[in-house]
């Protein structure tokens, strides 16, 4: 096992929009020519869409990019615009004269931190544009140079808001890559959880809920949860940590749905309390088939949880710290 870049795997295409105008914004993986897909919705609010065609048992067996979004459910639209390129660019499951792209989505929600500044928010997420300049940007920018924390579907992230989201830290967007015996596993994943984020290593904490707004003070969410800290005042679908693992291994798609599945082995590493009721937890596969090397399928989930468990930790490491108004969202740098 060792280290790679994420520009490894072949025929993957990788892009951003960041909305300049409030923190939200996009990311998408674009697979053209076609891959198989899986996919693992384990918290309880997921914000999604085509998954039911991810099931082993269903029709389609071949997909053309995977989204991932802020703006809550708003932020769905964005796949339209990642569909519009597709079309243009006559990638797509053929069905006899035309071709339809196929493109599975998930969105998390960073819309308060939108309203602490502007309490009758300001109504901007992510849309078709926003999803058609991610398209643009994979095609532009080699994966190599794919930024990482608040950019994309990481741009308005936050995370550890079991004592309030005006209590949180940062979260963001991050990657990570592996090779195991000549095949490439790697995570692209988007933080917004509303537990704490643990260093898998060390166990200590690197972002999660302060004590108060102006405070760099952490509680332990789940000691404090336990102790008797009330989480009545979440509500339900506000977090979400989303992300796709990507293989160039030759997959059918009950073995992409099991990297899924255990994908989330990884967010239980790093995230405490994780696939909560105010989460929607979802991770999707791509397995290209672009390497014929013999699958060792347990080998491969375990990779898939240790680039996801990374990518988590590289998420919140990269992520910066935000002032809105009166409001303060630091980042794991600053403590």
């Amino acid at each position: 096992m060792k280290q790679v870049s994420i520009a490894d795997l072949d025929g993957i295409h990788i892009g951003h929009f960041t909305d300049t105008r409030r923190p939200t914004g996009c990311t998408v993986v674009l697979c053209p020519e076609g891959a198989v897909g899986g996919v693992a919705v384990v918290g309880a609010a997921p914000g999604t869409r085509e998954t039911d065609l991810l099931n082993p048992t269903s029709t389609v067996n071949e997909v053309h990019a995977i989204l991932l979004s802020g703006g809550s459910a708003f932020g769905l639209d964005s796949a339209t615009g990642v569909m519009r390129w597709l079309r243009e660019h006559e990638h797509g499951l053929k069905v006899g004269p035309v071709r339809v792209p196929i493109v599975p989505g998930a969105v998390l929600f960073d819309l308060l931190v939108d309203d602490f500044a502007q309490p009758s928010g300001s109504g901007i997420t992510p849309d078709a544009d926003a999803g058609y300049q991610a398209c643009l940007d994979a095609m532009r920018n080699p994966a190599s140079a794919l930024a990482q924390g608040n950019v994309g579907a990481g741009a308005g992230a936050t995370v550890g808001k079991l004592n309030g989201p005006s209590c949180a830290m940062r979260g963001g967007l991050g990657r990570a890559a592996l090779n195991v015996n000549g095949i490439t596993v790697a995570a692209i994943i988007a933080c917004n959880a509303v537990g704490d984020v643990i260093n898998p290593h060390t166990d200590k904490i690197l972002a999660g809920a302060r004590t108060s707004p102006d405070s760099l003070n952490r509680l332990n969410a789940v000691e404090a949860e336990l102790d008797g800290l009330s989480t009545n005042g979440l509500q339900a679908g506000s977090n979400t940590t989303i992300g796709v693992i990507i293989t160039d291994a030759t997959l059918t798609k009950a073995q992409a749905q099991r990297l899924a599945q255990v994908g989330h082995d990884g967010l239980a590493r790093t995230i405490r309390p994780v696939h909560t009721a105010m989460d929607g937890d979802t991770l999707f596969a791509l397995a290209t088939g672009k390497n014929h090397a013999p699958v060792d399928v347990m080998q491969l989930a375990t990779a898939a949880g240790e680039v996801t468990a990374m990518a988590v930790v590289n998420a919140i490491q990269n992520a910066q710290s935000l002032r809105l108004g009166d409001c303060w969202w630091p980042a794991a740098s600053e403590v």
